[in-house]
């Protein structure tokens, strides 16, 4: 599977971008898919997933209410719309495939394939 995270960007505090993630190969509907962020210095972290089916997600404490998840299956696409943004989240954002037998984990280690990292800016 390869990945294409797009959709970064700069807006100021309070606005909204929506990142998209294309995928091609076989087996997309198999994965779950997840995001994760690495702000510069830091770590990276998991931000959001979506199991297989789509009817799991899971949200880091930070995103809740402010950042949804979902996929198109046929489409081979997963996207994250994010709202009321604030700087905290400038990051680049990567989003990836594969979880625990296709049901969403927080662990990036559990996630077999990545994309190239979209960069989201959001200014004070």
């Amino acid at each position: 599977v390869q990945l294409q995270a797009f959709g970064g960007g700069l807006v100021q505090a309070g606005g909204s971008l929506r990142l998209s993630c294309a995928a091609s190969g076989p087996s997309f509907s198999s994965y779950a898919m997840g995001w994760f962020r690495q702000a510069p210095g830091k770590e990276r972290e998991f931000v959001s997933g979506i199991s297989w089916s789509g009817r799991t997600t899971l949200y880091t404490d930070s995103v809740k209410g402010r950042f949804t998840i979902s996929r198109d299956n046929a489409e081979k696409i997963v996207t994250l719309q994010m709202t009321s943004l604030k700087p905290e989240d400038t990051a680049v954002y990567y989003c990836a495939a594969g979880g625990r037998f296709g049901q969403v984990v927080d662990v990036a280690r559990e996630y077999i394939y990545w994309g190239q990292g979209t960069e989201v800016t959001v200014s004070s």
